[in-house]
C-alpha cells in the first residue's frame, strides 16, 4: 500500500484543526516544549517510508522507552520476569500505589511506573554497565548512533520523584525490588530522558512488525513468540487507563509517552511514531491519537 498520501493527508487534516489539550508541566523540562509541535513517520518493511511535520526533531520519549526495556529484560532472563510483574491491565492510575499494596508489590503490568521499575530492577542486576548497555542497545534497535539521554530532563524527573519513590520503595519492603532504591530511581529516569526523533523511534520499534527481527542488521531480537507477547501488553497496556479507547479507534499495539509521542505497529506492515506535546485528561498525545487513528481509517487496515 502507498502510504505517502495518506500520512499527508493525516497531516494536514490535524493540522488545520484547533489544537487541545494540555503540555506535561508536572515535569518542568516538558513544559518548556512548544505546544504546536507536531511530527509524523512511517517505516514501512517494504521500504517505502514517509513523513511530515516535525518528524527529525528530538523530543522526550518518556515511558515508550518501557517497551524496549522490557524487551532487553524479557530476552535476558526468560519466563521468570512473569514471576515479578503481570500482563494485566492496571485499570487505576499508572502511578497507583493502592492496587500495588493489595497486590503485594507486585505491578499488573511492565508498562506502568511501578512495572517499569521492577524492569529497571532486573536490569541494574544482569548488567555491568546498564546505562551505556541500554543505551547501546535502543542504537542498534535504530540503527543509528544519533540517540542519547537528557541528563537535564532525567534530573528535572527526579526533583519530583515523590510518587515514584513511594512506588520503588513499597515495592521493596514486599521484596521486589533487590537493588538499592536511589540507584533504580536513577536508571528508571535516565533511560525515561531518552529523546529520539519520530523517524528514529519508529525504526527503533521497527522489529517488532518484522515479528522480532532488526530490519537494519537481520539479527533476530527476540522470538517471534516474545514479539508477540510484548506487541499483546503493548496493545492492552499501552495507553494508561485509555487502552481499550486507543484499540477501538486505532486498532494497533502501541505505546504513548507524557513527552507527547506515541508509537504503534502494524505487525508484517509498517511500524509509526507521532509527536504532539499537547495531552489529554489520561495523559495521551491528542493529536497523535487522532492521527493514528485516521492513519488505520483510510488505509483501511489494521490488526482487527
Amino acid at each position: 500500500m502507498e502510504y505517502k498520501p495518506i500520512i499527508e493527508q493525516v497531516f494536514h487534516n490535524i493540522s488545520n484543526e484547533k489544537p487541545t489539550g494540555m503540555v506535561a508541566d508536572y515535569i518542568p523540562e516538558l513544559a518548556n516544549i512548544s505546544p504546536e509541535k507536531f511530527g509524523i513517520y512511517l517505516f514501512g518493511l517494504d521500504g517505502n517510508n514517509c513523513e511530515a511535520g516535525d518528524s527529525q526533531e528530538k523530543f522526550s520519549i518518556q515511558s515508550i522507552v518501557k517497551v524496549l526495556s522490557l524487551t532487553m529484560a524479557f530476552d535476558i532472563v526468560g519466563e521468570k520476569i512473569w514471576e515479578r510483574v503481570d500482563v494485566e491491565p492496571s485499570g487505576t492510575s499508572f502511578n497507583s500505589l493502592v492496587q500495588l499494596e493489595y497486590e503485594k508489590g507486585i505491578p499488573r503490568n511492565p508498562l506502568i511506573n511501578a512495572g517499569a521499575l521492577v524492569i529497571c530492577d532486573i536490569l541494574i542486576s544482569e548488567l555491568e554497565d546498564p546505562e551505556n548497555q541500554f543505551l547501546g542497545y535502543v542504537q542498534g534497535l535504530s540503527g543509528t548512533t544519533r540517540i542519547n539521554y537528557n541528563p537535564q530532563m532525567a534530573a528535572s524527573e527526579k526533583k519530583h520523584a515523590f510518587r515514584n519513590a513511594a512506588l520503588v520503595n513499597l515495592m521493596k519492603s514486599f521484596g521486589n525490588i533487590h537493588n538499592d532504591t536511589n540507584r533504580v530511581l536513577d536508571f528508571y529516569f535516565t533511560i525515561c530522558s531518552m529523546e529520539m526523533t519520530c523517524e528514529e523511534l519508529a525504526r527503533a520499534f521497527s522489529f517488532f512488525a518484522n515479528r522480532g527481527v532488526n530490519y537494519f542488521s537481520g539479527n533476530r531480537i527476540i522470538s517471534s513468540s516474545k514479539s508477540k507477547r510484548i506487541s499483546a501488553i503493548m496493545q492492552t497496556c499501552g495507553f494508561y487507563d485509555e487502552a481499550g479507547e486507543f484499540s477501538f479507534r486505532v486498532g494497533l499495539p502501541g505505546k504513548s509517552g507524557v513527552g507527547g509521542g506515541i508509537a504503534a505497529v502494524y505487525p508484517g506492515h509498517y511500524s509509526v511514531a507521532v509527536w504532539s506535546p499537547l495531552l489529554n485528561e489520561k495523559g495521551n498525545s491528542v493529536r497523535g491519537m487522532k492521527a493514528l487513528e485516521m492513519l488505520t481509517t483510510l488505509s483501511e487496515a489494521s490488526v482487527f
